[in-house]
Protein backbone atom coordinates (compact mmCIF):
# COMPACT_ATOMS: atom_id res chain seq x y z
CA UNK A 1 0.00 0.00 0.00
CA UNK A 2 1.47 3.35 -1.09
CA UNK A 3 2.28 5.87 1.59
CA UNK A 4 0.45 9.20 1.52
CA UNK A 5 0.94 12.39 3.52
CA UNK A 6 -0.80 12.13 6.89
CA UNK A 7 -4.28 13.45 7.54
CA UNK A 8 -3.94 17.11 8.52
CA UNK A 9 -7.51 18.35 8.22
CA UNK A 10 -10.19 17.31 10.71
CA UNK A 11 -13.02 19.85 10.52
CA UNK A 12 -15.16 20.03 13.66
CA UNK A 13 -18.34 22.05 13.31
CA UNK A 14 -18.58 24.95 15.75
CA UNK A 15 -21.19 27.66 16.14
CA UNK A 16 -20.37 30.86 14.28
CA UNK A 17 -22.63 33.13 16.32
CA UNK A 18 -24.63 33.28 19.52
CA UNK A 19 -23.82 32.09 23.03
CA UNK A 20 -21.88 29.04 21.79
CA UNK A 21 -19.85 30.93 19.18
CA UNK A 22 -16.59 29.04 18.65
CA UNK A 23 -17.80 25.96 20.54
CA UNK A 24 -18.99 22.55 19.36
CA UNK A 25 -22.65 22.70 20.39
CA UNK A 26 -23.01 18.90 20.43
CA UNK A 27 -20.06 18.35 22.77
CA UNK A 28 -20.63 21.37 25.01
CA UNK A 29 -24.39 21.05 25.54
CA UNK A 30 -24.42 17.27 26.08
CA UNK A 31 -21.47 17.50 28.51
CA UNK A 32 -23.21 20.25 30.45
CA UNK A 33 -26.44 18.25 30.58
CA UNK A 34 -24.70 15.12 31.90
CA UNK A 35 -22.86 17.05 34.62
CA UNK A 36 -25.98 19.09 35.51
CA UNK A 37 -28.11 15.95 35.88
CA UNK A 38 -25.44 14.40 38.11
CA UNK A 39 -25.32 17.54 40.30
CA UNK A 40 -29.11 17.77 40.67
CA UNK A 41 -29.42 14.04 41.37
CA UNK A 42 -26.76 14.05 44.08
CA UNK A 43 -27.96 17.24 45.79
CA UNK A 44 -31.72 16.55 45.79
CA UNK A 45 -31.70 12.75 46.06
CA UNK A 46 -28.49 12.05 48.00
CA UNK A 47 -29.57 8.71 49.49
CA UNK A 48 -30.76 7.23 46.22
CA UNK A 49 -27.78 8.53 44.23
CA UNK A 50 -25.35 7.24 46.84
CA UNK A 51 -26.94 3.77 46.73
CA UNK A 52 -27.09 3.53 42.92
CA UNK A 53 -23.52 4.79 42.49
CA UNK A 54 -22.36 2.29 45.12
CA UNK A 55 -24.07 -0.61 43.34
CA UNK A 56 -22.54 0.38 39.99
CA UNK A 57 -19.13 0.69 41.61
CA UNK A 58 -19.40 -2.83 43.07
CA UNK A 59 -20.26 -4.25 39.65
CA UNK A 60 -17.31 -2.49 38.00
CA UNK A 61 -14.83 -3.53 40.68
CA UNK A 62 -16.05 -7.11 40.48
CA UNK A 63 -15.83 -7.35 36.70
CA UNK A 64 -13.30 -4.75 35.55
CA UNK A 65 -10.50 -4.95 38.13
CA UNK A 66 -8.28 -6.97 35.79
CA UNK A 67 -8.97 -4.50 32.96
CA UNK A 68 -7.78 -1.54 35.04
CA UNK A 69 -4.69 -3.38 36.35
CA UNK A 70 -3.53 -4.69 32.98
CA UNK A 71 -4.40 -1.49 31.09
CA UNK A 72 -2.09 0.63 33.24
CA UNK A 73 0.66 -1.99 32.89
CA UNK A 74 0.18 -1.67 29.12
CA UNK A 75 0.58 2.12 29.34
CA UNK A 76 3.90 1.76 31.19
CA UNK A 77 5.20 -0.63 28.53
CA UNK A 78 4.09 1.69 25.71
CA UNK A 79 5.78 4.75 27.25
CA UNK A 80 9.08 3.03 27.96
CA UNK A 81 9.00 1.44 24.52
CA UNK A 82 8.51 4.80 22.80
CA UNK A 83 11.42 6.31 24.73
CA UNK A 84 13.69 3.44 23.67
CA UNK A 85 12.46 3.22 20.05
CA UNK A 86 14.94 5.36 18.03
CA UNK A 87 12.40 6.42 15.40
CA UNK A 88 9.95 7.62 18.03
CA UNK A 89 12.36 9.02 20.60
CA UNK A 90 13.94 11.64 18.36
CA UNK A 91 10.69 13.01 16.88
CA UNK A 92 9.84 16.58 17.86
CA UNK A 93 6.40 17.46 19.22
CA UNK A 94 6.17 20.41 16.87
CA UNK A 95 7.51 21.57 13.54
CA UNK A 96 11.15 20.93 12.68
CA UNK A 97 13.52 22.94 14.84
CA UNK A 98 10.83 24.20 17.22
CA UNK A 99 12.01 24.85 20.80
CA UNK A 100 10.05 24.52 24.08
CA UNK A 101 8.11 27.57 25.28
CA UNK A 102 8.73 26.97 29.00
CA UNK A 103 11.93 26.43 30.98
CA UNK A 104 12.48 23.03 32.57
CA UNK A 105 11.67 24.44 36.03
CA UNK A 106 8.34 25.92 34.92
CA UNK A 107 7.59 22.77 32.89
CA UNK A 108 8.15 20.47 35.87
CA UNK A 109 6.32 22.87 38.20
CA UNK A 110 3.19 23.05 36.06
CA UNK A 111 3.30 19.33 35.31
CA UNK A 112 3.62 18.36 38.98
CA UNK A 113 1.15 20.97 40.25
CA UNK A 114 -1.60 20.18 37.77
CA UNK A 115 -0.91 16.44 37.89
CA UNK A 116 -0.98 15.13 41.45
CA UNK A 117 0.87 17.74 43.45
CA UNK A 118 -2.16 18.42 45.62
CA UNK A 119 -2.30 14.73 46.55
CA UNK A 120 1.06 15.01 48.25
CA UNK A 121 -0.37 17.08 51.08
CA UNK A 122 -2.93 14.40 51.89
CA UNK A 123 -1.48 11.10 50.78
CA UNK A 124 2.27 11.58 51.30
CA UNK A 125 1.52 11.13 55.00
CA UNK A 126 -1.77 9.23 54.95
CA UNK A 127 -0.92 6.48 52.46
CA UNK A 128 2.33 5.11 53.91
CA UNK A 129 0.55 5.15 57.28
CA UNK A 130 -2.41 3.22 55.82
CA UNK A 131 -0.21 0.58 54.15
CA UNK A 132 1.92 0.39 57.28
CA UNK A 133 -1.23 -0.87 58.98
CA UNK A 134 -2.56 -3.13 56.22
CA UNK A 135 -1.43 -4.37 52.80
CA UNK A 136 -1.40 -7.69 50.90
CA UNK A 137 1.60 -8.91 52.90
CA UNK A 138 -0.14 -8.33 56.24
CA UNK A 139 -3.31 -10.00 54.93
CA UNK A 140 -1.24 -13.05 53.97
CA UNK A 141 0.60 -13.02 57.32
CA UNK A 142 4.02 -12.32 55.78
CA UNK A 143 4.51 -9.09 57.76
CA UNK A 144 2.83 -7.57 60.81
CA UNK A 145 0.62 -4.51 60.49
CA UNK A 146 1.94 -1.54 62.48
CA UNK A 147 5.29 -3.20 63.17
CA UNK A 148 8.80 -2.35 61.99
CA UNK A 149 8.93 -5.34 59.61
CA UNK A 150 6.09 -3.79 57.57
CA UNK A 151 7.76 -0.47 56.69
CA UNK A 152 9.23 -1.72 53.41
CA UNK A 153 5.87 -3.12 52.31
CA UNK A 154 4.20 0.22 53.10
CA UNK A 155 6.54 1.99 50.71
CA UNK A 156 6.48 -0.62 47.99
CA UNK A 157 2.71 -0.21 47.61
CA UNK A 158 2.73 3.57 48.08
CA UNK A 159 5.30 3.95 45.31
CA UNK A 160 3.25 1.69 43.05
CA UNK A 161 0.21 3.95 43.23
CA UNK A 162 2.04 7.26 42.71
CA UNK A 163 4.90 6.17 40.47
CA UNK A 164 5.35 5.16 36.85
CA UNK A 165 1.79 3.85 36.43
CA UNK A 166 0.19 7.16 37.35
CA UNK A 167 2.43 9.23 35.12
CA UNK A 168 2.25 6.72 32.26
CA UNK A 169 -1.50 7.41 32.10
CA UNK A 170 -0.82 11.12 31.77
CA UNK A 171 2.07 10.65 29.35
CA UNK A 172 0.07 8.45 26.97
CA UNK A 173 -2.72 10.99 26.73
CA UNK A 174 -0.45 14.05 26.59
CA UNK A 175 1.90 12.55 24.04
CA UNK A 176 -0.93 11.51 21.73
CA UNK A 177 -2.49 14.96 21.84
CA UNK A 178 0.81 16.81 21.34
CA UNK A 179 1.85 14.51 18.49
CA UNK A 180 -1.31 14.90 16.42
CA UNK A 181 -1.88 18.56 17.22
CA UNK A 182 1.64 19.91 16.81
CA UNK A 183 3.00 17.56 14.13
CA UNK A 184 -0.21 17.23 12.13
CA UNK A 185 -1.88 20.59 12.72
CA UNK A 186 -5.03 18.80 13.97
CA UNK A 187 -7.30 20.31 16.65
CA UNK A 188 -5.99 19.99 20.21
CA UNK A 189 -8.77 17.71 21.33
CA UNK A 190 -9.08 14.04 22.27
CA UNK A 191 -10.59 12.83 19.01
CA UNK A 192 -7.56 13.98 17.00
CA UNK A 193 -5.44 11.27 18.65
CA UNK A 194 -7.52 8.55 16.96
CA UNK A 195 -7.28 9.80 13.38
CA UNK A 196 -4.96 6.97 12.18
CA UNK A 197 -7.71 4.51 13.18
CA UNK A 198 -10.93 6.30 12.25
CA UNK A 199 -9.91 9.09 9.87
CA UNK A 200 -12.34 11.86 8.97
CA UNK A 201 -15.29 10.04 10.53
CA UNK A 202 -14.11 11.67 13.75
CA UNK A 203 -15.50 14.97 12.48
CA UNK A 204 -18.98 13.64 13.23
CA UNK A 205 -20.87 11.81 15.98
CA UNK A 206 -18.06 9.38 16.83
CA UNK A 207 -15.69 12.27 17.52
CA UNK A 208 -18.34 14.10 19.54
CA UNK A 209 -18.85 11.00 21.69
CA UNK A 210 -15.12 10.65 22.37
CA UNK A 211 -14.81 14.29 23.43
CA UNK A 212 -17.92 14.07 25.64
CA UNK A 213 -16.49 11.02 27.41
CA UNK A 214 -13.26 12.97 27.95
CA UNK A 215 -15.05 16.02 29.39
CA UNK A 216 -17.13 13.95 31.82
CA UNK A 217 -14.09 11.91 32.89
CA UNK A 218 -12.13 15.13 33.43
CA UNK A 219 -14.78 16.71 35.63
CA UNK A 220 -15.12 13.54 37.73
CA UNK A 221 -11.36 13.00 37.99
CA UNK A 222 -10.71 16.57 39.09
CA UNK A 223 -13.71 16.37 41.44
CA UNK A 224 -11.98 13.45 43.17
CA UNK A 225 -8.87 15.56 43.75
CA UNK A 226 -10.87 18.57 44.90
CA UNK A 227 -12.99 16.40 47.19
CA UNK A 228 -9.95 15.23 49.13
CA UNK A 229 -8.55 18.76 48.99
CA UNK A 230 -11.71 20.38 50.35
CA UNK A 231 -11.72 18.15 53.43
CA UNK A 232 -8.04 18.84 54.04
CA UNK A 233 -8.51 22.57 53.44
CA UNK A 234 -11.28 22.63 56.05
CA UNK A 235 -9.04 20.70 58.48
CA UNK A 236 -6.30 23.28 57.90
CA UNK A 237 -8.64 26.23 58.45
CA UNK A 238 -9.71 24.62 61.71
CA UNK A 239 -6.08 24.18 62.77
CA UNK A 240 -5.34 27.88 62.25
CA UNK A 241 -8.30 28.87 64.41
CA UNK A 242 -11.41 29.12 62.20
CA UNK A 243 -14.09 27.13 64.02
CA UNK A 244 -17.42 25.61 63.03
CA UNK A 245 -16.16 23.98 59.84
CA UNK A 246 -15.67 20.40 61.08
CA UNK A 247 -17.97 17.99 62.88
CA UNK A 248 -17.13 15.71 65.81
CA UNK A 249 -16.18 12.85 63.46
CA UNK A 250 -13.46 14.94 61.82
CA UNK A 251 -15.38 15.52 58.57
CA UNK A 252 -16.28 18.83 56.97
CA UNK A 253 -19.66 20.34 57.84
CA UNK A 254 -22.00 21.75 55.21
CA UNK A 255 -20.76 25.23 56.06
CA UNK A 256 -17.15 24.03 55.80
CA UNK A 257 -17.74 22.53 52.35
CA UNK A 258 -19.42 25.71 51.09
CA UNK A 259 -16.71 28.01 52.47
CA UNK A 260 -13.88 25.88 51.02
CA UNK A 261 -15.51 25.60 47.59
CA UNK A 262 -16.28 29.33 47.41
CA UNK A 263 -12.66 30.19 48.18
CA UNK A 264 -11.06 27.55 45.92
CA UNK A 265 -13.40 27.79 42.93
CA UNK A 266 -13.58 31.58 43.11
CA UNK A 267 -9.80 31.89 42.98
CA UNK A 268 -9.45 29.21 40.32
CA UNK A 269 -12.04 30.82 38.05
CA UNK A 270 -10.22 34.16 38.25
CA UNK A 271 -6.95 32.40 37.44
CA UNK A 272 -8.53 30.53 34.52
CA UNK A 273 -9.67 33.84 33.04
CA UNK A 274 -6.01 34.93 32.95
CA UNK A 275 -4.85 31.88 30.96
CA UNK A 276 -1.96 29.39 31.15
CA UNK A 277 0.92 31.78 30.61
CA UNK A 278 -0.05 34.07 33.50
CA UNK A 279 -2.14 32.78 36.40
CA UNK A 280 -1.44 29.08 36.10
CA UNK A 281 2.28 29.51 35.43
CA UNK A 282 2.79 31.82 38.39
CA UNK A 283 0.67 29.71 40.73
CA UNK A 284 2.62 26.60 39.69
CA UNK A 285 5.95 28.28 40.40
CA UNK A 286 4.71 29.54 43.79
CA UNK A 287 3.43 26.16 44.93
CA UNK A 288 6.63 24.47 43.77
CA UNK A 289 8.72 26.86 45.89
CA UNK A 290 6.45 26.42 48.93
CA UNK A 291 6.40 22.63 48.53
CA UNK A 292 10.21 22.52 48.36
CA UNK A 293 10.33 24.56 51.59
CA UNK A 294 7.87 22.21 53.34
CA UNK A 295 9.64 19.12 52.05
CA UNK A 296 12.98 20.59 53.20
CA UNK A 297 11.50 20.97 56.68
CA UNK A 298 10.66 17.25 56.82
CA UNK A 299 14.06 16.24 55.46
CA UNK A 300 16.03 18.45 57.88
CA UNK A 301 13.90 18.34 61.01
CA UNK A 302 11.86 15.19 60.54
CA UNK A 303 13.00 11.58 60.28
CA UNK A 304 16.04 12.35 58.13
CA UNK A 305 17.71 8.94 58.20
CA UNK A 306 14.46 6.98 58.39
CA UNK A 307 13.18 8.87 55.31
CA UNK A 308 16.41 8.32 53.38
CA UNK A 309 16.23 4.60 54.08
CA UNK A 310 12.56 4.50 53.08
CA UNK A 311 13.38 6.34 49.86
CA UNK A 312 16.19 4.17 48.57
CA UNK A 313 15.13 0.81 49.95
CA UNK A 314 11.53 1.51 48.97
CA UNK A 315 12.59 2.47 45.44
CA UNK A 316 14.59 -0.76 45.12
CA UNK A 317 11.68 -2.86 46.42
CA UNK A 318 9.27 -1.06 44.10
CA UNK A 319 11.33 -1.57 40.95
CA UNK A 320 12.00 -5.23 41.73
CA UNK A 321 8.33 -5.94 42.48
CA UNK A 322 6.89 -3.69 39.74
CA UNK A 323 6.28 -6.44 37.13
CA UNK A 324 4.43 -8.66 39.62
CA UNK A 325 2.45 -5.78 41.16
CA UNK A 326 1.54 -4.46 37.70
CA UNK A 327 0.05 -7.71 36.39
CA UNK A 328 -1.16 -9.66 39.42
CA UNK A 329 -4.94 -9.65 39.91
CA UNK A 330 -6.29 -11.00 43.19
CA UNK A 331 -9.34 -13.22 42.68
CA UNK A 332 -12.00 -13.34 45.40
CA UNK A 333 -13.45 -16.70 46.43
CA UNK A 334 -16.71 -15.05 47.49
CA UNK A 335 -16.26 -16.03 51.14
CA UNK A 336 -16.42 -12.86 53.19
CA UNK A 337 -13.43 -12.55 55.51
CA UNK A 338 -11.29 -15.15 53.71
CA UNK A 339 -7.76 -14.30 52.60
CA UNK A 340 -8.72 -14.32 48.90
CA UNK A 341 -11.73 -12.09 49.60
CA UNK A 342 -9.68 -9.60 51.62
CA UNK A 343 -6.92 -9.45 48.99
CA UNK A 344 -9.41 -8.75 46.19
CA UNK A 345 -11.17 -6.17 48.36
CA UNK A 346 -7.88 -4.44 49.16
CA UNK A 347 -6.96 -4.32 45.47
CA UNK A 348 -10.31 -2.71 44.67
CA UNK A 349 -9.84 -0.13 47.42
CA UNK A 350 -6.30 0.80 46.40
CA UNK A 351 -4.75 -0.08 42.97
CA UNK A 352 -8.04 -0.25 41.04
CA UNK A 353 -9.25 3.00 42.61
CA UNK A 354 -5.97 4.74 41.82
CA UNK A 355 -5.79 3.49 38.23
CA UNK A 356 -9.34 4.70 37.66
CA UNK A 357 -8.43 8.05 39.23
CA UNK A 358 -5.37 8.55 37.03
CA UNK A 359 -7.27 7.48 33.90
CA UNK A 360 -10.14 9.88 34.69
CA UNK A 361 -7.54 12.59 35.34
CA UNK A 362 -5.65 11.80 32.11
CA UNK A 363 -7.64 13.90 29.59
CA UNK A 364 -7.17 16.94 31.82
CA UNK A 365 -3.51 16.42 32.69
CA UNK A 366 -2.71 15.00 29.25
CA UNK A 367 -4.13 17.96 27.35
CA UNK A 368 -2.46 20.33 29.79
CA UNK A 369 0.88 18.51 29.35
CA UNK A 370 0.49 18.74 25.59
CA UNK A 371 -0.06 22.51 25.79
CA UNK A 372 3.09 23.08 27.84
CA UNK A 373 5.33 20.55 26.04
CA UNK A 374 5.31 21.74 22.45
CA UNK A 375 8.81 21.64 20.95
CA UNK A 376 10.14 18.80 23.11
CA UNK A 377 11.18 15.42 21.71
CA UNK A 378 9.08 12.33 22.39
CA UNK A 379 11.92 10.82 24.45
CA UNK A 380 12.29 14.01 26.48
CA UNK A 381 8.55 14.22 27.00
CA UNK A 382 8.06 10.59 28.08
CA UNK A 383 11.05 10.41 30.42
CA UNK A 384 10.42 13.89 31.80
CA UNK A 385 6.72 13.27 32.36
CA UNK A 386 7.22 9.84 33.97
CA UNK A 387 10.49 9.79 35.90
CA UNK A 388 10.90 13.30 37.37
CA UNK A 389 7.37 13.62 38.84
CA UNK A 390 7.52 10.02 40.10
CA UNK A 391 10.75 10.74 41.95
CA UNK A 392 9.21 13.89 43.43
CA UNK A 393 6.31 11.81 44.72
CA UNK A 394 8.70 9.21 46.16
CA UNK A 395 10.69 11.90 48.00
CA UNK A 396 7.50 13.30 49.52
CA UNK A 397 6.28 9.88 50.61
CA UNK A 398 9.67 8.91 52.02
CA UNK A 399 10.26 11.94 54.24
CA UNK A 400 6.73 13.18 55.01
CA UNK A 401 5.24 9.72 55.51
CA UNK A 402 8.48 8.41 57.00
CA UNK A 403 8.46 11.16 59.61
CA UNK A 404 4.89 10.20 60.60
CA UNK A 405 5.76 6.49 60.92
CA UNK A 406 8.99 7.21 62.80
CA UNK A 407 7.26 9.55 65.26
CA UNK A 408 4.68 6.86 65.99
CA UNK A 409 7.22 4.03 66.26
CA UNK A 410 10.04 5.85 68.06
CA UNK A 411 8.99 9.43 68.79
CA UNK A 412 6.19 9.02 71.33
CA UNK A 413 3.32 10.26 69.15
CA UNK A 414 1.08 7.57 70.66
CA UNK A 415 -1.59 7.65 67.95
CA UNK A 416 -1.85 11.43 67.57
CA UNK A 417 -0.92 11.16 63.89
CA UNK A 418 -2.32 7.71 63.07
CA UNK A 419 -5.72 8.47 64.63
CA UNK A 420 -6.21 11.79 62.80
CA UNK A 421 -8.35 11.91 59.66
CA UNK A 422 -6.39 11.45 56.43
CA UNK A 423 -6.53 15.13 55.51
CA UNK A 424 -5.59 16.16 59.04
CA UNK A 425 -2.59 13.86 59.46
CA UNK A 426 -0.02 16.34 58.10
CA UNK A 427 -1.36 19.05 60.40
CA UNK A 428 -1.34 16.72 63.40
CA UNK A 429 2.24 15.72 62.63
CA UNK A 430 3.63 19.25 62.23
CA UNK A 431 1.84 20.39 65.39
CA UNK A 432 3.30 17.47 67.36
CA UNK A 433 6.76 18.39 66.07
CA UNK A 434 6.59 22.16 66.62
CA UNK A 435 4.13 22.86 69.44
CA UNK A 436 6.57 21.82 72.21
CA UNK A 437 9.07 24.37 70.84
CA UNK A 438 6.66 27.27 70.25
CA UNK A 439 2.95 27.23 69.52
CA UNK A 440 3.22 30.05 67.00
CA UNK A 441 5.62 27.92 64.92
CA UNK A 442 3.01 25.16 64.72
CA UNK A 443 0.37 27.73 63.74
CA UNK A 444 2.67 29.25 61.12
CA UNK A 445 3.41 25.85 59.58
CA UNK A 446 -0.31 25.04 59.46
CA UNK A 447 -0.90 28.36 57.68
CA UNK A 448 1.86 27.60 55.15
CA UNK A 449 0.31 24.19 54.42
CA UNK A 450 -3.12 25.80 53.97
CA UNK A 451 -1.68 28.33 51.50
CA UNK A 452 0.21 25.60 49.63
CA UNK A 453 -2.89 23.43 49.54
CA UNK A 454 -4.92 26.30 48.15
CA UNK A 455 -2.40 27.04 45.38
CA UNK A 456 -2.34 23.35 44.40
CA UNK A 457 -6.14 23.14 44.39
CA UNK A 458 -6.54 26.37 42.44
CA UNK A 459 -3.93 25.21 39.88
CA UNK A 460 -5.78 21.93 39.37
CA UNK A 461 -9.22 23.52 39.18
CA UNK A 462 -8.37 26.39 36.85
CA UNK A 463 -6.35 24.11 34.58
CA UNK A 464 -9.34 21.76 34.40
CA UNK A 465 -11.70 24.59 33.47
CA UNK A 466 -9.40 25.71 30.64
CA UNK A 467 -8.92 22.15 29.39
CA UNK A 468 -12.65 21.40 29.35
CA UNK A 469 -13.25 24.60 27.39
CA UNK A 470 -10.48 23.68 24.95
CA UNK A 471 -12.13 20.31 24.25
CA UNK A 472 -15.56 21.92 23.93
CA UNK A 473 -14.14 24.54 21.54
CA UNK A 474 -12.87 21.85 19.12
CA UNK A 475 -9.29 22.26 20.30
CA UNK A 476 -9.12 26.05 20.09
CA UNK A 477 -6.48 27.19 22.59
CA UNK A 478 -7.38 30.86 22.31
CA UNK A 479 -9.36 32.94 24.79
CA UNK A 480 -12.73 31.45 25.71
CA UNK A 481 -16.02 33.20 26.38
CA UNK A 482 -16.17 34.20 30.04
CA UNK A 483 -19.65 32.71 30.65
CA UNK A 484 -18.36 29.23 29.77
CA UNK A 485 -15.37 29.55 32.11
CA UNK A 486 -17.73 30.70 34.85
CA UNK A 487 -20.13 27.81 34.11
CA UNK A 488 -17.49 25.11 34.35
CA UNK A 489 -15.95 26.69 37.45
CA UNK A 490 -19.37 26.63 39.12
CA UNK A 491 -20.19 23.16 37.77
CA UNK A 492 -16.96 21.70 39.11
CA UNK A 493 -17.65 23.19 42.54
CA UNK A 494 -21.23 21.89 42.52
CA UNK A 495 -20.15 18.38 41.47
CA UNK A 496 -17.72 18.26 44.39
CA UNK A 497 -20.27 19.70 46.82
CA UNK A 498 -23.10 17.49 45.59
CA UNK A 499 -21.10 14.28 45.77
CA UNK A 500 -19.68 15.17 49.19
CA UNK A 501 -23.22 15.74 50.48
CA UNK A 502 -24.50 12.48 48.95
CA UNK A 503 -21.85 10.27 50.49
CA UNK A 504 -18.60 12.07 51.22
CA UNK A 505 -15.42 11.38 49.29
CA UNK A 506 -16.52 7.76 48.77
CA UNK A 507 -19.36 9.01 46.52
CA UNK A 508 -16.87 11.04 44.45
CA UNK A 509 -14.61 8.01 44.27
CA UNK A 510 -17.48 5.86 43.03
CA UNK A 511 -18.59 8.32 40.35
CA UNK A 512 -15.01 8.72 39.18
CA UNK A 513 -14.37 4.96 38.86
CA UNK A 514 -17.54 4.69 36.75
CA UNK A 515 -16.63 7.66 34.57
CA UNK A 516 -13.09 6.41 33.98
CA UNK A 517 -14.12 3.08 32.43
CA UNK A 518 -15.19 4.32 28.97
CA UNK A 519 -12.22 6.66 28.74
CA UNK A 520 -9.82 3.80 29.52
CA UNK A 521 -10.97 2.20 26.26
CA UNK A 522 -10.28 5.47 24.42
CA UNK A 523 -6.78 5.56 25.90
CA UNK A 524 -5.95 2.03 24.74
CA UNK A 525 -7.03 3.07 21.24
CA UNK A 526 -4.83 6.17 21.55
CA UNK A 527 -1.80 3.95 22.18
CA UNK A 528 -2.51 1.84 19.12
CA UNK A 529 -3.12 4.95 17.03
CA UNK A 530 0.10 6.61 18.19
CA UNK A 531 2.25 3.56 17.42
CA UNK A 532 0.72 3.30 13.94
CA UNK A 533 1.33 7.01 13.28
CA UNK A 534 4.95 6.96 14.45
CA UNK A 535 5.72 3.83 12.43
CA UNK A 536 4.23 5.38 9.29
CA UNK A 537 6.02 8.69 9.90
CA UNK A 538 9.31 6.81 10.04
CA UNK A 539 8.49 5.22 6.69
CA UNK A 540 7.46 8.59 5.27
CA UNK A 541 10.75 10.21 6.31
CA UNK A 542 12.70 7.35 4.74
CA UNK A 543 10.71 7.79 1.50
CA UNK A 544 11.09 11.58 1.49
CA UNK A 545 7.37 12.16 2.10
CA UNK A 546 6.39 15.06 4.32
CA UNK A 547 5.31 13.87 7.78
CA UNK A 548 5.17 17.14 9.76
CA UNK A 549 2.47 19.63 8.85
CA UNK A 550 2.85 23.30 9.74
CA UNK A 551 -0.65 24.80 9.41
CA UNK A 552 0.77 28.34 9.48
CA UNK A 553 3.01 27.65 6.48
CA UNK A 554 1.03 25.05 4.53
CA UNK A 555 -2.56 25.11 3.30
CA UNK A 556 -4.79 22.38 4.78
CA UNK A 557 -4.91 19.27 2.64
Amino acid sequence: MALKPPLSDLPIKTADKGFYRGFSVDVTVISKLIISVLVVWCIFWPTQSGRVLGDLNSIILENAAAWYIWTVAFFIIICLGLAIWPTAGRMNLGVDGEKPEFSNFSWFSMMFGAGIGVGMLTWAVAEPVAHFGSNPETIQGITTGGAADNVRMAYKWSFLHWGLGAWACYAVCGLSLAFFSYRRGLPLTIRSALTPLFGKSLSGKLGHLIDIVAVVATILGVAQTLGFGVEQFVAGLTRIGIGGLMNEDGGATFVGIVVALLVIMGASTLSALSGVGKGIKWLSNINMVLSIFLLGFFILFGATWFGATAMFVGLWDYLIALPAMSFNVFQSDGVEGSEAFLLAQWQGWWPVFYWAWWIAFAPFVGLFLARISRGRSIREFVLGAMIVPSLMCFVWFAWAGGTAIDLELNGGANGIIFDAANGDKIFAMTEFMLAPIAQFLAWGMALLIVVLLMTFLVTSADSAVLIVNTINAAGDEGPKARPHILFWGAALGLVVGGLLLSGGTSAIQTAMVIGALPFSIVMVLMCISLIKAIYNDGRREAAGIRAVIDPEATPAE
